[in-house]
């Protein structure tokens, strides 16, 4: 019997910063709205709003000292550990990011040299073969680091790859944006192989979808919504109806696309890892799946964990430090299983979407 040539998940790791950032951190913001007037409602209010709408009660930041790349190489390091391989056998390092290195107070992204050779400085890989490669692609930046890992593993120009994905949006945000309060810092990783056997399992497929008409617009830099506020000259700026609007309308295709190529029916899979951005997006997003098949029973809190509440979003991080926290057994009520068929999908600035299914080896 011909050997099947399978990508396979080694091992994971994540960093989640020491700074919790709870909700009351921002009573004594200003904020205004996209007509750059003060918000007329007092920030309990505010604030409460957003907790019932987006679903976040805290979220991570990075100590003063940390940057980017110091995230990164951690979680890197924690997935190297888990695979149990040499790193030095690695043979690309992808790096998921938005913005690089963004320093405490300084305000400016470093890019030169870039995200995934600082990385692998970092984590001391010498091994001169081993290229490291930086993935912009918005928030589903690392989904699309797997799927390139992927390919290069399918085409036998690889045999070990690390993805993370990590960033620092509490640095680039708009304090003076009620949005500002979604947004968190993180890194998560994990090490693809090529492994052959008569079985297929590992990556089973893969969707994309990108739009880059009038949702360019949709996730952008900017000034602060305060015209008086300048210390900082870009932040992030978001169409929150239209990217909820847009993210409801695409992404529960593009997942019945990945899961047509694979086979499969949404009954026999067993989590939804999706990109934590909004707790009641997430939801509608699973209720639309739902209805695209008829034998799916599941309820989302068993289907899809969610790290959101606590976590808050840290873009191109919170799919795979979700992975690692369920793979750790650290989400309580969730577990990955011999044999479980999960779905990893995103979707973020471009706008861009991507999933990917994913089948559990028999023996874990």
């Amino acid at each position: 019997m011909e050997k099947v040539l399978n990508t396979v998940i080694t091992g994971s790791g994540s960093y989640l910063p020491e700074k919790v950032i709870k909700n009351d951190y921002f009573m004594d913001a200003e904020f205004y709205d996209e007509k750059n007037e003060r918000i007329p409602r007092s920030n309990e209010e505010i604030i409460e709003k957003f907790r019932e709408l987006v679903g976040i009660t805290e979220r991570r930041y990075a100590e003063d000292h940390i940057v980017n790349s110091d995230m990164a190489a951690i979680a890197g390091s924690r997935a190297v550990e888990a695979w149990g391989g040499d790193k030095e056998n690695l043979d690309y390092v992808i790096v998921a990011h938005n913005y690089g290195d963004v320093r405490h107070g300084v305000f400016a992204s470093e890019m030169v040299p870039s995200m995934a050779a600082r990385v692998k400085h970092k984590m001391g890989i010498k091994n001169n073969k081993c290229i490291p490669y930086d993935m912009i692609f918005g928030c589903p930046g690392w989904v699309q680091g797997v799927i390139l890992a992927h390919q290069l593993l399918q085409a036998r120009q690889a045999k070990n790859i690390l993805v993370v994905g990590s960033d620092t949006l509490s640095r680039i945000y708009d304090p003076c944006d009620r949005d500002s309060m979604i947004f968190a810092d993180g890194a998560g990783a994990v090490v693809l192989s090529a492994v052959e056997d008569n079985k297929k399992y590992g990556v089973l497929s893969t969707a994309n979808v990108s739009d880059c008409g009038d949702e360019i617009d949709y996730l952008k830099g900017g000034p602060s919504l305060n015209p008086e506020y300048t210390e900082r000259p870009t932040m992030i700026r978001m169409a929150g109806r239209k990217v909820y609007e847009y993210v409801l309308r695409n992404v529960p295709a593009a997942i019945k696309s990945a899961l047509d190529a694979a086979e499969l029916s949404l009954s026999q899979v067993s989590k939804l890892i999706i990109h934590q951005a909004n707790e009641k997006m997430d939801e509608a997003v699973f209720i639309r799946l739902k209805r695209l098949y008829k034998d799916c029973k599941a309820e989302s809190r068993d289907f899809m964990p969610m790290s959101l509440p606590f976590l808050g979003n840290s873009s191109v991080a919170t799919v795979p430090t979700l992975f690692d926290l369920v793979s750790r057994g650290k989400m309580e009520g969730h577990v990955f299983n011999p044999s479980d068929n999960i779905i990893l999908a995103s979707v973020g600035a471009g706008m861009n979407i991507n999933t990917v299914v994913y089948r559990f080896p028999d023996e874990m």
